[in-house]
């Protein structure tokens, strides 16, 4: 489509020289020298809407390829690239969490496991204890009962010695007295008779 410039005026020379004519026409804004500030601004010139409303189409046609080819796919990939990213993410903080959790789980079945250990190995160190301290006490019993019975066996010995000592000494003794208040000696038989008279006697 071809516009007519708004400077094509009648009365200008066919030849396009716009100099020396009367109006002298510029030739940049189509103004005749003189006229300035009387013209249509251009956007809003009737006769230019069509030149305009294609060139805006164009450059409507241009920015939409730009973003449907370039800037729209860079956002997609961007953005995808960072939805990625965060699933990442996610997925990584889910597995350090079950990692985590499992951790804790382990940990507090072998804290159990310790607990009943312990509990079990100090109820056999006190049976054991217990134990020893029973033996050591029925041994030491039993030595004590085998010393009482050598205690009381000895001193039945010494019981026994110390009579027929006893028996000896009366003896002597009342040979001696029966010598010193009589004169003549007692026989032996005589005195053992008097001796064993007496403690039946007593």
């Amino acid at each position: 489509m071809f516009v007519t410039p708004a400077f094509a005026q009648e009365g200008a020379p066919a030849n396009g020289d716009t100099h020396g004519a009367a109006g002298n026409v510029h030739t940049e804004t189509g103004v005749a020298h003189g006229e300035h500030g009387t013209g249509v601004f251009p956007p809003f010139d009737q006769s230019t809407y069509p030149s305009q409303l294609l060139w805006l189409v164009i450059t409507f046609g241009f920015f939409y390829l730009v973003m449907q080819k370039v800037i729209v796919p860079r956002i997609g990939g961007i953005l995808e690239h960072r939805h990625d990213r965060i699933a990442q993410d996610l997925d990584e903080a889910s597995r350090l969490k079950a990692e985590a959790d499992a951790a804790v789980e382990t940990y507090e079945k072998e804290l159990a496991a310790a607990r009943g250990k312990a509990g079990t190995i100090a109820e056999t160190a006190r049976e054991a204890a217990k134990a020893k301290a029973n033996a050591d006490r029925a041994a030491i019993e039993a030595e004590l009962s085998e010393k009482l019975a050598a205690a009381e066996t000895r001193i039945g010995d010494i019981k026994a010695k110390a009579f027929a000592e006893v028996g000896a000494i009366a003896e002597e003794t009342a040979s001696a007295i029966v010598e010193q208040l009589i004169g003549p000696k007692a026989s032996a038989d005589e005195v053992a008779a008097a001796v064993a008279a007496a403690k039946v006697g007593a």
